[in-house]
């Protein structure tokens, strides 16, 4: 890795300042954006970029210790110099880099030590404080993990192929990939690629869907000709899933509170060959009400910190706070307590999260059963991201009366 042209380092300085400067901005979409723009970058070039953007907002806090000062919009320059240093990435003296003092973050690498736990993991002191309250020991081989780069992993369209298959057709496109044990429809890429340009992405052969996150949908345990609700269906990748694990069979009416994802929710159906998917967007109350009693599954993927999928939303530890998380909870408590509802009797749900905290996950799960007796816990699970992929937590719940 290597950082030897101007216009990549000033592409990298832009991303970046948009990430932490601009008001909702997210460095998945920063990236793309970039990345669109200069469309003229080969390959090589684009990896590099997004490398180094990513690498640099995962190990901000860790940086700036480095830096000796915070991150602010005139200083990314000496940010991304600092990274360059700390990673002993071999790079041209723009001149964008003159006039930075290295001398005190070469002394500060040369000690191999940071002062905090915060800083060595690269997170706000407030989460370091949370995790440790709320995992234990356990919370620096998770953070550890969480530090990592995520493994591209995409899921099979069983409506239109096989794993099997889908591994030779992407071998034909140049694109290496390989089963993961124990996830049926899961497909592994050796290396980075843009999978977006094959053939398969568009004949809808596969989605791109962690490991972790495709546990859910069998979790839910749906059967063929079922009438199921997802109620936060977002995008629709867990919904696209539980189609195809229905065969197209019965109906799936699909829950959000914004327009937007559920009008890209209908493009992917259609190119996954998924018609047995209904949106509805939920403008007001009555939307939850009519369906009350109506549904033999239902998977609430209720919103929450994000703090099990930090390995590829490195930004969003920079962007929530203890008070974001606190309220999220609160919301949670009210989604399962008003979508509930829409389970008929001896019909089942999934509460599912993609954090990794025991007061969004399993101590939801039994404040809700506390003040719920007509429903019972038939199992949970726990991933943690040490595991290899995203962190999520599931519980399946029965109504029983």
């Amino acid at each position: 890795m290597e950082l030897i042209h101007r216009n990549l380092a000033i592409g990298i300085h832009d991303a970046l300042q948009e990430t932490f400067f601009e008001k909702n901005k997210y460095a998945d979409k920063v990236i793309e954006r970039l990345l669109k723009a200069n469309r003229k970058w080969g390959s090589q070039d684009r990896a590099v970029v997004s490398e180094i953007f990513y690498n640099i907002i995962r190990w901000k806090k860790r940086l700036e210790y480095y830096m000796g000062e915070g991150v602010k919009p005139n200083n990314i320059y000496k940010l991304i110099l600092a990274y360059l240093l700390w990673s002993k990435t071999n790079y041209k003296k723009f001149e964008e880099f003159d006039g930075i003092k290295i001398a005190d973050i070469i002394t500060k690498l040369k000690k191999g030590t940071v002062p905090t736990k915060a800083i060595e993991y690269s997170i706000p002191e407030w989460l370091a404080e949370t995790l440790e309250k709320e995992l234990g020991q356990n919370w620096e081989k998770e953070m550890q993990a969480l530090n990592e780069q995520a493994p591209t992993v995409l899921r099979t369209n069983s409506l239109k192929t096989s794993t099997k298959e889908l591994i030779s057709d992407l071998s034909d496109e140049n694109v290496v990939s390989y089963p993961i044990k124990n996830y049926p429809d899961a497909v592994q890429l050796e290396e980075k690629k843009n999978v977006f340009l094959t053939s398969a992405f568009k004949d809808g052969l596969f989605e791109v869907q962690d490991a972790s996150s495709q546990k859910i949908g069998y979790f839910l345990d749906v059967q063929e000709g079922q009438r199921v609700v997802d109620a936060c269906a977002g995008a629709g990748g867990k919904t696209l899933h539980l189609a195809a694990l229905m065969k197209n069979k019965g109906q799936i009416i699909a829950l959000d509170i914004f327009e937007w994802k559920l009008a890209e929710l209908k493009r992917r159906a259609k190119r996954a060959g998924a018609h047995n998917i209904e949106t509805r967007l939920i403008s007001d109350n009555k939307v939850i009400k009519r369906l009350h009693e109506k549904a033999d599954r239902l998977l609430i993927d209720a919103p929450c910190s994000g703090l099990g999928v930090l390995k590829r939303n490195p930004d969003s530890k920079w962007k929530i706070d203890q008070e974001f998380i606190d309220r999220i909870k609160a919301e949670q408590q009210q989604i399962l307590q008003d979508y509930s509802k829409i389970l008929k009797k001896g019909g089942k749900m999934v509460y599912a999260t993609c954090s990794i905290l025991p007061s969004e996950n399993n101590e939801q799960v039994e404040e809700f059963l506390k003040n719920n007796p007509d429903f019972k816990m038939i199992k949970d699970e726990k991933v943690m991201p040490s595991q290899g992929y995203d962190g999520f937590y599931m519980a399946l719940i029965e109504r029983i009366a």
